[in-house]
């Protein structure tokens, strides 16, 4: 049975679809099986693992709005064990159609009871707000993976998230945890990412893992060629810290 990880965090370029675009791949290509879920309006996670987002006939929309059975929507990506669920701005109106819909909080966590036993992770890329989609998201998840840039603002906006959480803990979703604070962007060079990382590893512990996502020219250009960047170039900082990254989360099972 699938862990089911949210990736999530309401800044927008801290690296949440960087994430779950290369996170999963890495961990396909150590042999697990592994589905991401793009849920973001901008199909961001979509594009980047090489399809064309306002091609494909069924998305996560479809699935929220009940138009599709949730295996109708999975394709089979470039990597064996890796598939995706898409999205694309249809999703902005969903909101508003579920509006009235009983038990609209549930439907993720209703469809994806189908397809768990088939992967052994389901990574959900959450889109940048803390509306009924992101809601969806947690209610459905196991866990949560909060990537963090190494940049001043860093922790602003971090109680907000955390309180949503807990809203979720007290009641929705009492098993949802911490699954682990990402430091991304990092540059061991200045003082001001070591003093991030300082501060957020004295807050958080060990729930901050101790693999570090760099500035690397080569994850920023991989998107561009709709694939991970562990195809795209196996070798260079980005793509080694996401296989270790894979490593340090499949040991802590």
């Amino acid at each position: 049975m699938a862990k089911i990880i949210s990736i999530v965090n309401q800044k927008g370029g801290v690296g949440k679809t960087t994430t779950s675009i290369n996170l999963s791949a890495s961990i396909a290509v150590k042999g697990k099986r592994a589905l991401v879920i793009d849920t973001d309006t901008q199909g961001n996670a979509t594009s980047g693992l090489g399809f064309d987002k306002n091609d494909i006939e069924y998305t996560i929309y479809e699935i929220f709005v009940s138009q599709c059975e949730v295996a109708d929507a999975i394709l089979h990506t470039e990597l064996e064990n890796l598939d995706l669920i898409a999205s694309n701005v249809q999703l902005a109106g969903a909101g508003i159609e579920l509006v009235d819909v009983e038990d609209r909080e549930m439907i993720l966590t209703n469809a994806l009871e189908k397809v768990k036993d088939d992967y052994d992770y389901i990574f959900i890329d959450c889109p940048p707000s803390l509306g009924l989609i992101t809601l969806n998201c947690l209610i459905a998840s196991d866990s949560v993976l909060i990537p963090l840039q190494c940049e001043f603002y860093a922790l602003e906006g971090m109680s907000e998230l955390l309180d949503t959480i807990a809203l979720v803990q007290n009641g929705l979703n009492e098993e949802l945890e911490l699954e682990g604070i990402l430091m991304t962007m990092y540059d061991q060079r200045t003082n001001l990412s070591n003093q991030v990382v300082s501060e957020v590893e004295e807050y958080f512990a060990e729930k901050v893992y101790k693999t570090r996502i760099p500035r690397n020219v080569r994850l920023g250009e991989a998107p561009s060629f709709g694939k991970p960047v562990i195809l795209y170039d196996p070798d260079c900082k980005g793509s080694l810290a996401y296989m270790a990254l894979a490593e340090e989360m499949i040991e802590d099972g």
